[in-house]
């Protein structure tokens, strides 16, 4: 069934979808993040208890527009786009799908529904590391030497991609048995975590201008030594404890705890002549037109894992749940792809 929404005059335009075609999975079904998430849906604490709930899970979405809001005026019916839907919103398990249009791109014209769907969640997570918070891009790039922790994953995968597109060296931290598909990605260097010790084997290798920790734990104590020294490089984290911190302290305490935490590590960090960052998913329909321009010149490919049918979600979650993904898991809600 088609979600309904209700517009107001402060309200982004809107546009309704119905994709059908494949959605990928990079949700929580834990209750991870639930206080932050609830306070963006309902700032005023309007609903009832029971208002959070269903909850339609999934953020990626590749299909065909339905119906324009009176806003929206780059797209129409009959358009084939992609979108990664903001966690604080209904996802896109399921037929139809409500989304802002600045949160729509068009499809990149060479992947299909089935490709496409691989890449908006992953692919602006990495542009919001890469890009918007640690200031690469492609006239900057050139040279720069680039360490990705944790390569394998979705993100990581774009991420060596992006770099390699943007002419930087790029050397991945992975598994073994991983690493062929890095290589095969680009990679320049690939590193094997579970062969001796990582730190002192990354120590041995000249040091970087950018780091990308998709791991977080115990690399962020030793990672920023790989780091020159007082020439502007950067290392951007995607764990960060801001959502934890919301859960565990409620909102206000856990953004001020939050603030104490970043504050002092980018001091700290700053004083050793390194720049210390955290970054997020964010949507952005504009963003997902530069990387659609990248998968069209065939600098970046979808890396998918494995496609499940939507009546094997349950299955995918658990695949999920054991970690050790190679790209993205996709969910084929319809069967034309």
């Amino acid at each position: 069934k088609a979600k309904v929404l209700r517009l107001t005059q402060t309200a982004p335009p809107q546009q309704l979808f119905k994709y059908g075609m494949l959605w990928l999975i990079p949700c929580f079904t834990g209750g991870y993040g639930a206080t932050a998430l609830n306070m963006k849906r309902d700032p005023l604490k309007l609903k009832t208890g029971e208002a959070e709930f269903p909850l339609t899970l999934g953020r990626d979405v590749s299909g065909v527009v339905m119906e324009c809001g009176l806003g929206v005026s780059y797209f129409k019916p009959g358009d084939e786009v992609w979108a990664a839907i903001p966690p604080w919103k209904q996802g896109t398990l399921s037929e139809f799908v409500v989304a802002s249009g600045n949160e729509v791109s068009f499809k990149p014209k060479s992947l299909s529904h089935t490709e496409a769907a691989a890449l908006p969640y992953v692919g602006l997570t990495a542009w919001s590391a890469l890009n918007q918070v640690g200031g690469l891009n492609q006239s900057n790039c050139s040279g720069k030497r680039i360490l990705i922790l944790g390569a394998s994953g979705g993100v990581g995968t774009f991420a060596v991609q992006l770099m390699k597109a943007w002419d930087a060296h790029v050397t991945a931290v992975c598994s073994h048995d991983a690493s062929t598909l890095v290589k095969k990605l680009g990679a320049d260097d690939v590193v094997d975590y579970r062969s001796g010790n990582l730190e002192e084997h990354l120590k041995t290798l000249p040091l970087f201008d950018f780091i990308l920790d998709n791991v977080g734990g115990s690399t962020e104590k030793w990672a920023l030594d790989l780091l020159k020294k007082w020439s502007g490089a950067t290392y951007v984290t995607l764990v960060t404890p801001f959502l934890i911190n919301m859960d565990k302290l409620g909102v206000a305490d856990g953004m001020l705890q939050t603030g104490v935490t970043v504050g002092s590590k980018t001091l700290k960090h700053l004083l050793k002549g390194v720049h210390y960052r955290w970054a997020f998913f964010m949507p952005s329909g504009p963003s997902l037109d530069e990387i659609a321009e990248l998968v069209d010149s065939g600098k970046i490919q979808p890396v998918i894992d494995e496609v499940f049918s939507f009546s094997e979600v349950p299955k995918a979650f658990l695949k999920l749940e054991g970690g050790h993904a190679r790209g993205k898991t996709v969910i084929n809600v319809i069967s034309k792809q």
